[in-house]
């Protein structure tokens, strides 16, 4: 990287340094790593899926950007794979040698006081290269896949964010909801209940008018992993993608809806929700790792333009089996956001956080902290569980004493078996804020909307009231596993 960071001093737009602007610069930096893989030829029928079946499971592989896709114009390409390995360095702006804990201290420290940095409308940018309107539109000859074989369409928008606007507030809002394709100009949008584009569409729709809508399907990968973090009601993310970046988002204004959206994104679809207007949608393989079920009637947005670059680039993010990308581009900002979160509501001496990959960064989630007083424990799962950053769709939060390294899962597990009373150290939380796409609700509740689950807070710390007394760990220090691993680390080569 360009440049070292000071963690301790970060907080401010010093405390990283990104070497690219928009997908393209991103995409140069990987290839020259040499850690870009180029396929030609393939179809969108199944080779694209059969690929990330191969390559995103794994954390060493690289990225996969797929051009001359069958049926589609030649230089209209899609990217997968794009944040394992050291990429998740580059995107976050942090130096190679990081490991995952370090990348979400890092992004704890750079984000924890930022300001907001106001995006900018401009004139022009390199999106507006295509105009695509009236009879031109054809959302159908983008490389979109068939990700899944049992997925119900092609899906468009699973690297994208969908730009919203709050009719009472005019408050902008970016959000990741899946896109499937229906048809040339026709895409369905769906958006689980409680998410704040649900919320606008829902206010739209009672007034009885349409909601404009804009879906940024090609942009970097900082974008959209910014599109996707839990920021408060009212705050626009264009507005955190500058803060993070230390200078403002410059933008252009849709022709029909007037929302703005990055200048120097790949493909932008600008279109409407109209009232009554639904169609089943799915069903799609979600970030769960299961089939979600298809959604009888959900709305569509009726394409009024499509902007694009020249030989434009979609972001693709393939939702397989657990842990995969989604995960791991997950786990480092939500372990940061659930840190801070958990501070601001009053809880002290919170070690490290970690929203466990396998959990899909949402269903597990470890906690370590330093013991102050009885009930510590306790209060930290509770608080994890349920602040804004916890409590869409969890399942287990493991609190544990400060020991343990909570990006470990075996020590977690470890933490949980040897420190754990199983009748009095687990905690329930009924009628929690969950999501059709939980493949734990039954048909029918599903059906009747009926979308709670339960929670589980395991108190894996030492009892407090006699942690002193607690038989001591037979592993060395830090300093002498250190030692040892300089000494002999040679033997496992």
């Amino acid at each position: 990287m360009s440049s070292q960071v000071d963690i301790e001093a970060a907080g401010s737009n010093a405390g990283c340094v990104l070497e690219y602007d928009d997908l393209r610069d991103w995409l140069s930096a990987v290839e020259a790593k040499g850690d870009l893989k180029v396929v030609t030829g393939a179809n969108w029928h199944t080779d694209i899926g059969q690929v990330v079946e191969v390559m995103c499971h794994d954390e060493g592989t690289p990225s996969v950007l797929f051009d001359q896709v069958e049926g589609c114009p030649s230089g209209f390409r899609i990217l997968i794979n794009w944040f394992t390995g050291s990429r998740k360095n580059l995107t976050l702006g942090f130096p190679e040698s990081f490991d995952k804990l370090e990348l979400s201290r890092g992004y704890h420290a750079h984000t924890t006081n930022m300001k907001p940095v106001r995006h900018e409308i401009v004139d022009t940018g390199p999106v507006l290269e295509n105009v695509l309107e009236g009879d031109n539109i054809d959302v159908t000859k983008f490389p979109a896949p068939l990700w899944n074989p049992e997925d119900g369409g092609r899906y468009i928008g699973t690297g994208c964010f969908n730009i919203t606007r709050d009719p009472e507030t005019n408050w902008i809002n970016c959000g990741t909801y899946r896109v499937m394709i229906h048809d040339e100009k026709r895409v369905g949008l769906y958006i689980s209940p409680g998410k704040h584009g649900r919320i606008h569409r829902e206010k739209y729709m009672a007034k009885g008018e349409p909601m404009p809508v804009c879906i940024v399907v090609g942009t970097d990968p900082l974008s959209f992993l910014t599109s996707s973090t839990e920021v408060p009601e009212g705050m626009c993310e264009l507005d955190m993608m500058g803060a993070y970046r230390g200078k403002p988002i410059q933008c252009v204004t849709g022709k029909h809806t007037g929302l703005p959206f990055p200048a120097n994104s790949e493909v932008v679809i600008e279109g409407f929700i109209h009232p009554g207007n639904t169609e089943r949608e799915g069903p799609f393989g979600e970030w769960l790792g299961y089939q979600g079920s298809a959604m009888e009637a959900e709305p569509w947005v009726d394409i009024s333009a499509i902007y694009h670059r020249n030989d434009p680039i979609l972001l693709g993010a393939a939702h397989i089996r657990l842990p995969y990308e989604y995960a791991r581009y997950r786990a480092i900002s939500r372990s940061a956001v659930l840190k801070e979160s958990m501070a601001k509501a009053g809880v002290p001496d919170v070690t490290e956080v970690w929203a466990h990959e396998v959990g899909g960064s949402r269903l597990f989630l470890a906690v370590a902290i330093k013991q102050r007083y009885p009930g510590h424990a306790v209060q930290a799962g509770h608080i994890a569980a349920m602040c804004h950053a916890g409590a869409y769709l969890g399942r287990f939060v493991i609190v544990v004493d400060e020991d343990v390294n909570v990006t470990d899962l075996e020590e977690v597990i470890w933490a949980a078996c040897t420190r754990c009373d199983p009748v009095s150290n687990i905690n329930f939380i009924e009628n929690a804020w969950s999501s059709a796409l939980d493949p734990i609700l039954s048909p029918q509740d599903r059906k009747d909307g009926k979308l709670y689950n339960s929670r589980a807070i395991i108190d894996a710390c030492r009892p407090f009231h006699w942690k002193d007394d607690f038989q001591k760990v037979n592993a060395p220090s830090p300093e002498a596993r250190r030692e040892a691993w300089d000494r002999w680390a040679h033997l496992r080569e």
